[in-house]
């Protein structure tokens, strides 16, 4: 991993080409850092890509699609992403959810406006998200990271007396009705957890405030704007990519300084092993991963014809029910089996991004959650579960595309058993991943480095967990006190 002679060819060399590893090799290019990444894949980005998954001219993204956490990123705006060409792209409505065949509850952009729609428990929705969307920026800033001395500790103090909670727990302390317990969480869903665990109304109460403060854009052309955007600020700084570059082992890469794997800790130990004491091996192979996904994508001849038009006022569609319903599906995932009626998650961007699509045509996708390592096809129950709310549905289909949990992986390593949050995000797991250190992102390796969803702050399109170790490396390697965003 280095040459007798102790010359290197690149100061760092990033391992994945993800959101985490382009924004750590860009902190540090940024620095001045001789940096090379280098990706296994034939195409950059990750989770971040957009691809032909079903007919020509329609694009599709194999995974992130919605980003709230992108917008917000206190690093993606330190790069400077929008004027390396990224564009967000807002529909009215953050989120619509279906709680019934005749009741949809709109996350509007404007915290009255969504209150207004929760009928009695509006006020108390208000009461809750008010403190944490007025000051978002500062919220971000104190949790999208590991754990440190707050610089607003009495709004985390706040944010934590709620947001420790179950979600379950919450909606009962605070809701009287079923719109508002329904509507959060079907967001706290997104962290694939059981919904009495601890923490899960963390997830839900970012996820609303940002909806209220930053919305739930998708990137102009497709999640590959948010890679492309990495890249840019990457290469104004020097910065090099190298693809179809797979690694077996760090002994195979070039001489450097430090690397930096944008890996989870199964491909940590197989890659970097040999570098690792055997203690801290075993404690990566003790990580716990999470459910994975079932995914689909559409090409569709016309939009999603929805039965309450309101539906089509937002990206993001919940086909859920009530909490009772999305806490009994994420149970049954939990438990190694699927509900029969499964959590769906359904994304139509081209209603305000048409550049995805040929003219008047539309693209969309949807998955449900599913136990790690199924290869459960839910292709009926998913498109059944479309057709309740929108009859008519299978008629727009042109092709479609699937994708199990086993194909995930295939697509993108980190997504290992179609878990694409890179790891287990319970209260165990939520601060100490991958393992409990006071810098997580430094391994007993003086110059091997982490910097994948697999640690602080976790999965999400944000780039936090690069900026954190990239601040790692030039603090520990290059003796330099910090990278200022």
């Amino acid at each position: 991993m280095g040459r007798r002679d102790g010359a290197v060819d690149h100061d760092v060399v990033v391992v994945g080409s993800g959101p985490n590893g382009l924004t750590a090799a860009a902190v540090l290019a940024r620095a001045g850092l001789g940096v090379l990444v280098v990706e296994a894949q034939a195409t950059p980005g990750g989770g971040a890509r957009t691809e032909a998954l079903t007919l020509p001219g329609f694009l599709h993204d194999p995974c992130s699609s919605v980003h709230p956490l992108g917008v917000a990123s206190p690093v993606f705006g330190a790069l400077g992403l929008e004027r390396h060409g990224l564009s967000w792209v807002h529909p009215p409505a953050p989120l619509a959810h279906i709680i019934g065949d005749g009741e949809v509850v709109l996350l509007e952009r404007s915290l009255a406006a969504t209150a207004r729609g929760l009928g009695r428990d509006g006020a108390a929705y208000a009461r809750l998200l008010a403190p944490f969307v007025d000051r978002f920026t500062e919220l971000v800033a104190a949790t999208l990271g590991p754990l440190r001395v707050p610089h607003a500790p009495w709004l985390l103090a706040r944010f934590g007396l709620s947001a420790l909670r179950s979600m379950e727990g919450l909606a009962r302390s605070r809701f009287d009705g079923r719109a508002a317990p329904a509507l959060m969480a079907g967001i706290a869903a997104h962290a694939m957890l059981r919904l009495d665990a601890t923490a899960t109304a963390s997830f839900a109460l970012i996820l609303a405030a940002a909806a209220h403060a930053v919305g739930w854009p998708v990137a102009a052309g497709g999640s590959r704007a948010v890679t492309d955007a990495l890249l840019a600020a990457l290469r104004a700084h020097g910065g090099e990519l190298r693809c179809d570059a797979p690694v077996a082992s760090l002994s195979a890469l070039p001489p450097a300084r430090a690397y930096v794997l944008d890996l989870t800790p199964k491909q940590v130990v197989d890659i970097a092993g040999a570098e690792l004491p055997a203690g801290y091996q075993r404690r990566l192979r003790r990580y716990r991963y999470g459910p994975g996904v079932f995914k689909m994508d559409w090409a569709l001849a016309s939009p999603i014809p929805w039965r309450d038009a309101s539906c089509a006022r937002a990206a993001t569609v919940h086909l859920a029910g009530e909490l009772r319903d999305i806490a009994a599906s994420e149970a049954a995932v939990h438990a190694g089996h699927v509900s029969d009626r499964p959590f769906v998650l359904l994304v139509q961007p081209t209603l305000f991004d048409v550049a995805r699509a040929p003219p008047g045509r539309h693209t969309a996708w949807a998955y449900c959650h599913v136990p790690h390592g199924s290869r459960l096809d839910m292709s009926a129950q998913i498109e059944t579960q479309i057709e309740r709310f929108a009859p008519g549905f299978r008629d727009c289909i042109l092709a479609r595309a699937t994708r199990d949990t086993l194909e995930m992986e295939r697509n993108n390593a980190n997504y290992v058993g179609g878990d694409i949050n890179g790891g287990l995000a319970d209260i165990r797991q939520l601060f100490t991943r991958p393992v409990a250190r006071r810098d997580p992102y430094a391994t007993p390796s003086p110059r091997v480095f982490l910097c994948s969803s697999s640690t602080p702050p976790g999965g999400g399109v944000h780039g936090m967990c690069g900026y954190w170790a990239a601040r790692s490396v030039l603090r520990r390697v290059f003796g330099r006190a910090q990278a200022r965003l």
